[in-house]
């Protein structure tokens, strides 16, 4: 029984690490890709802008917050139905 016990320590141990080494994997991808922009462009001026961020911002605070009737959307034919009280 002890080498039992060993093997599910050692198996725990070769898990946990392979989840902690390929999230760091993806980690580094993902910052390469998307930051580094290893593939091209550039980011938008309204992302780096913060003048415009903060006019946007002003915008959005700035419209009145107005509910419209309750839909229901079906889903197979992608249609929008009003929902009537009775």
């Amino acid at each position: 029984m002890p080498f039992h016990d060993c093997a599910a320590k050692m198996t725990a141990g070769y898990i946990a690490g392979s989840l902690v080494g390929s999230f760091a994997i993806a980690y580094l991808c993902d910052t390469f890709v998307s930051d580094k922009k290893a593939f091209g462009g550039s980011i938008p001026k309204t992302v780096s802008d913060k003048e415009w961020w903060q006019a946007t911002d002003t915008k959005f605070q700035a419209w009145p917050r107005t509910a419209g009737p309750p839909v229901i959307m079906n889903p197979i034919s992608r249609q929008n139905f009003i929902v009537k009280s009775t």
